[in-house]
C-alpha cells in the first residue's frame, strides 16, 4: 500500500499558467522524489497597462511517500 503526500507551491511566470505550472513542478522535484501529479487549484494574473504581465498557479503536487 502506499501512502501519497500532498504539499501546495504557489508558482510565477511571464509566458503562461502552463509555464508556471511547469515551473512549480520543476521546482518541488529538486527537493521531492517521486511526483506523480499535479492540480491547479487557482489562477491568477497581474495586469500592468491593460496586459498580463505575470501569471500565477497555485498548485498542489501529490507524490508517493517511500
Amino acid at each position: 500500500m502506499s501512502v501519497v503526500k500532498v504539499i501546495e507551491i504557489l508558482a510565477e511566470s511571464t509566458k503562461s499558467w502552463e509555464d508556471a505550472t511547469q515551473i512549480a513542478v520543476t521546482e518541488a522535484s529538486k527537493t521531492v522524489k517521486n511526483i506523480q501529479s499535479v492540480y491547479v487549484k487557482d489562477f491568477q494574473a497581474v495586469v500592468s497597462d491593460g496586459l498580463i504581465t505575470r501569471y500565477r498557479v497555485d498548485a498542489k503536487i501529490s507524490f508517493i511517500v517511500e
